[in-house]
Order: C-alpha cells, then structure tokens, then sequence
C-alpha cells in the first residue's frame, strides 16, 4: 500500500472557555459550552447561506491530540478493554479530524456562535458542511 500525504489548510479557529484538555467534556451533551468559529476573512463569502438555526458539521484538526496512539480503553476508562481507535470517537489518533454536529445560535461577520462544541480554544477549524435533510 501506498501512503501518501495531504496538506490541509485551517479556515479559522474556535473560541472557546474550553481550555483544558484533561476537564473538557467528551461529547457536547456532556457540560459542552458555547463557542464562536473564528473564521479567516478571506473566507467571508464561503459563510453566505449560514444562518441561525442550521445544524451543520464541523471538522476541526484536534492539534493536541497524539497521532501515535492506535488503541485506547473507551472513554478512559481503564476497566474497558483496549479498543482499536477508529471503533471510538476518542481524539488520539493517526489523523486527528475532530467532527462535531452543531447548531448555529449567530452569524456575525465571519464569526459564527454555535452550541455545544466541545473543542478546545484555539482548535484549527478545517470546513463546515450543512446537515443534510430531505429539503435540501
């Protein structure tokens, strides 16, 4: 097999009072804050169509996370058996793409609040894509 190597581009940032690692929440319906996406200006046109009350995916590069980890005990919790990483939503891993469903609150310029994210300040954001409903 052959592998190869991509580069990615971080559009933004997230702005969040999520600063520890060790006390963040896992999942957002765990105590996840609000948070603002920070986006660069020069993509200010690639927000036009969000909007307040749409639920979109957000990809972020989880720039804290230890790409040499390939299993894990689930949540960490050490009474679980060692899971591959790629069953579990854990943040170590070979390419750390964190994946967060969240709901928009506002668009101001080319920041965007959002609910419930549980990624830390300063999270490179990577693309945001709208959920996908049967009107769209």
């Amino acid at each position: 097999m052959v592998l190869t190597e991509y580069t990615l581009r971080a559009i933004g940032r997230v702005e969040s009072a999520l600063t520890d690692r060790a006390a963040a929440p896992r999942q957002p319906d765990e105590g996840a804050p609000g948070a603002w996406l920070v986006f660069d200006d020069r993509y200010a046109p690639a927000l036009d169509g969000l909007s307040a009350g749409t639920d979109v995916l957000l990809l972020t590069w989880l720039d804290r996370a230890d790409r040499g980890t390939l299993t894990v005990h689930p949540r960490g919790e050490a009474s679980r058996p060692r899971t591959g990483v790629f069953a579990t939503r854990g943040p170590d891993r070979p390419n750390p793409i964190g994946l967060h469903d969240v709901h928009i609150l506002a668009v101001t310029g080319t920041r965007v609040h959002v609910r419930n994210l549980e990624a830390l300040d300063g999270t490179p954001i990577l693309d945001v894509k709208p959920v996908l409903t049967p009107d769209r």
